[in-house]
């Protein structure tokens, strides 16, 4: 069994040792991303929900890269360095799992990336 490297210019581009996600047998696992907008390389600021929106479009250009797709998640871990936000990451969610929404965790950490403010990384699956 071997995995597949996933690289796609619709994703903010890797800032470090990593893949933007692998493939493994049926499954997708995303690097963390962060709210880089992925045609200016510049950080999304100032607007919480905007980067939200921002994150989930970066992953669902990764999985689509790796033949699934955002509907396709089945776990989404969120990095919040105020767990504050989090009612705000619930509005957001509700747009795009309005139904049968992934298993998720989500937790505060001390700082992220270049001073984002949210990181999710994700599992999804190729039908």
């Amino acid at each position: 069994m071997s995995k597949t490297v996933i690289q796609t210019q619709h994703a903010p581009k890797a800032i470090g040792t990593y893949s933007q996600g692998i493939i493994f047998q049926n499954l997708v696992f995303t690097s963390g991303q962060i709210p880089i907008n992925p045609e200016n390389g510049k950080l999304i600021e100032n607007d919480f929900k905007l980067e939200v929106h921002q994150v989930l479009k970066n992953l669902n250009a990764v999985f689509k890269e790796g033949g699934s797709s955002l509907q396709s998640a089945v776990k989404l871990t969120v990095f919040l360095t105020d767990i504050s936000f989090f009612p705000e990451v619930n509005e957001v969610f509700n747009d795009y799992f309005p139904n049968d929404p992934p298993a998720r965790s989500a937790v505060q950490v001390s700082a992220l990336p270049m001073n984002a403010r949210v990181e999710i990384e994700a599992v999804g699956f190729i039908q």
